[in-house]
């Protein structure tokens, strides 16, 4: 995949704000991306030969990324928060005598919520505007300077620049290595066989969290097809962990490791954290799993720097930084509950059928344990999957969850109809997104599932003000699920 660059943009220009609007420029837009879904994914096999030649001219190759020591996560569900969790126990044992060599903690990840910089992290905290400007620059730089075989490459011609998320890998090897990074936590982009963080050669180990359908234009239709995808992050020597997975999907996973000489291990639920003896920064009953395969993630990465000396004993009591690190871990829009006023916002970015479904199991928890009878409204988009069929999943597991009203608005952040400039989206298209088509369908949808009230917003903005003027007359619980991208506006607009 490649993409023009406007020359309108000049390179003299240097600030946050100018790397934003050239990186935006850099996204797939929504035609190309129908392409894409109709050639059923045929674009993958150049996926991989094409960063590695986006990295030689940048500077790097593939064994430069080894100082990293990267740990590799892939999933359908659960593989952000399985980072969270692995950046939580490390920043723990950053700096103690058992793991000397963890000195620098990277954390790659996406989509951002409300600033691009969140997928950039070094020691917990997002890189600076200024650092992000500089290293992104830097890139272009070496991007511009430099050229392509067109024989081997025939679509990289002049003023070509690597695609939206490919440039963001490129930037995030670039600001790590110059920052002196020394232990890095990849999330995989979508899927892992052809994902453009999979060009490293050595990751320290790999994990697979909770596996379902998803990206079947690019990953398969079949759960079998996905687990092949996701087991490409195997690498040789590297072991390979793994939650619990439908049967076929465990096989194939075993398969692929197997493949690749890669040791592989099933990981499920630890006693001490199934119990709740150990407390998660993220409380639903669903992190349970992907706080225990990062904590075999860590054990393991802590082994191979150590030499061995890391190894947690079989069936022991966890060492006091794992069991910090996993209380005092966070990670925004998955689980997050934030109260202001009369209003209790409960954002969840879940955007699968699997993912809905534990969402709105939290949901119940969260309701149960409510001291206050608030009004519960349902705020949700989803513009590119299908959408119907996920709220019908949703309503599915809601329990004895009433919700007395639901709000549908796209993911266009300001009433003036302007998108925060770091939450700019082509990857969905203008015309359905101007005229509610989506939206308006979901209505429907809602009405014939619940027959409550619903409406219809073309903002954010304008959603959230409606949940204000609610607020007015008492408590109200606002459940917002459906988008990583919805909530990221969201709580640009509520903060």
């Amino acid at each position: 995949m490649i993409r023009h660059f406007r020359k309108a943009h000049t390179m003299a220009a240097k600030t946050y704000s100018d790397a934003v609007n050239a990186l935006n420029t850099l996204q797939s837009n929504f035609a190309t991306i129908d392409a894409i879904r109709k050639s059923g994914g045929k674009a993958n096999n150049q996926a991989i030969p094409e960063m590695l030649e986006w990295a030689r001219r940048c500077g790097y190759q593939p064994s430069d990324f080894n100082r990293l020591n990267m740990i590799h996560v892939t999933g359908t569900k659960g593989k952000g928060s399985t980072c969270a969790f692995v950046q939580g126990m490390l920043n723990q044992l950053k700096g103690a005598p058992s793991c000397g060599k963890v000195s620098k903690i990277g954390l790659y990840t996406s989509p951002h919520l409300k600033s691009v910089r969140e997928r950039i992290c070094i020691d917990g905290a997002p890189i600076s505007e200024e650092k992000f400007a500089k290293y992104f620059f830097e890139l272009w730089d070496r991007l511009s300077a430099s050229k392509s075989d067109t024989g081997e490459f025939p679509t990289f011609g002049e003023d070509i620049k690597p695609v939206y998320f490919r440039y963001l890998t490129l930037l995030s090897f670039h600001v790590f290595l110059q920052e002196g990074v020394d232990t890095a936590i990849y999330e995989v982009g979508v899927g892992g066989e052809y994902d453009s963080t999979n060009i490293i050669e050595k990751p320290t180990v790999t994990g697979v969290s909770p596996l379902g359908i998803d990206h079947t234009f690019m990953l398969g239709n079949t759960i079998e097809e996905i687990a092949w995808n996701k087991g490409g992050i195997f690498k040789p020597g590297a072991a390979a962990f793994s939650v619990s997975q439908p049967e076929s999907a465990l096989k194939v996973l075993k398969e692929r490791a197997a493949e690749r000489n890669a040791p592989f291990e099933e990981v499920s639920v630890r006693p001490d954290i199934a119990s709740g003896e150990v407390k998660l920064g993220l409380p639903a009953e669903f992190q349970k799993i992907n706080a225990s395969l990062a904590v075999a993630l860590v054990g393991e990465h802590i082994r191979v720097l150590t030499d061995g000396k890391g190894v947690i004993p079989e069936g022991s009591t966890l060492p006091k930084e794992y069991i910090t690190g996993l209380a005092e871990s966070k990670w925004a829009g998955r689980c997050q509950t934030i109260q202001q006023g009369n209003i209790r916002w409960l954002l969840d970015g879940a955007h699968t059928k699997e993912s809905v479904t534990v969402a709105g199991e939290w949901l119940q928890q969260v309701k149960k344990t409510s001291d206050t009878k608030s009004k519960t409204i349902l705020f949700f988009n989803q513009q590119t999957r299908d959408a119907n069929a996920l709220l019908g999943t949703l309503h599915e597991n809601l329990g004895d969850v009433k919700i007395d009203e639901a709000l549908f608005s796209t993911n266009v952040t300001w009433a003036s109809g302007t998108y925060s400039a770091d939450l700019t989206s082509l990857n969905t298209s203008a015309e359905a997104v101007d005229k509610l088509e989506v939206q308006k369908e979901l209505a429907k949808v809602w009405e014939s599932l619940d027959g409550g009230k619903s409406t219809v917003f073309a903002t954010i903005e304008e959603a959230v003000n409606c949940v204000k003027k609610e607020a007015e007359a008492g408590p109200v619980d606002v459940f917002v699920v459906g988008s990583l991208h919805l909530i990221g506006g969201v709580l640009t607009v509520i903060e």
